[in-house]
């Protein structure tokens, strides 16, 4: 029986990859060894994050396929910025504000909120501006139009969005694909079908495959 194929999943702000849990055991179930990533996002600095994620990533058999939720996105683009040689298989972000969050702006112009986005969360989520992806490993991105969500309390997202990132806030210049589906932002972890795509992509560097 061949090895499964390791896959490093990174969770988002105000997360501790619980959340994913049923993420992780559906993706088991396509064939994957699938660890979670853990980081303090109040509180760590980028560097901290990066470098204990290289570690996890060098610690798995090689090729490492990497999936972002959210914050956990930006994080993964971060890594192969600064590392770009790791021996990374593929990579599909989930809700990922690539170009800047409108809700978590909105959010941190309320009284004392700044400070509960920590150094890097604030530097990726409150900074505004376009970024491309010039890596050679297959990415693909997986977005929701799904509106429900505590980010529309906070700020007008634009149409459509999963209740906290807006689809055009995912949009990143240079990835493989990109899929849209009616999902919520926290129903990006929870969904049959977003599992599913994931795992296509990371077996075929494709969406479009279809079966299992």
């Amino acid at each position: 029986m061949p090895e499964r194929q390791s896959v490093v999943l990174v969770h988002g702000l105000w997360m501790t990859g619980i959340e994913a849990t049923l993420f992780r055991h559906r993706l088991v179930s396509h064939g994957y060894a699938v660890r979670q990533f853990h980081y303090h996002t109040f509180s760590a600095a980028a560097d901290t994050v990066l470098e204990a994620l290289r570690s996890e990533v060098l610690a798995r058999p090689a090729p490492v396929h990497l999936i972002g939720h959210s914050l956990g996105g930006l994080v993964v683009l971060r890594l192969l910025e600064r590392h770009a040689q790791l021996p990374i298989g593929r990579i599909v972000l989930l809700g990922s504000p690539v170009n800047g969050s409108e809700s978590a702006q909105g959010f941190a112009r309320l009284p004392g909120m700044r400070a509960l986005f920590g150094p890097m969360a604030g530097e990726e989520l409150l900074a505004a501006g376009a970024r491309a992806w010039r890596h050679p490993a297959a990415l693909g991105v997986i977005a929701g139009t799904q509106s429900l969500g505590l980010g529309r309390i906070f700020s007008s997202l634009p149409v459509p969005n999963d209740g906290t990132v807006a689809v055009e806030e995912t949009r990143l210049e240079g990835a493989t694909e990109t899929l849209v589906l009616p999902v919520s932002h926290a129903g990006l972890l929870l969904s049959e079908e977003v599992v599913g795509a994931t795992a296509r992509f990371l077996e075929h560097g494709t969406f479009s495959v279809t079966g299992p």
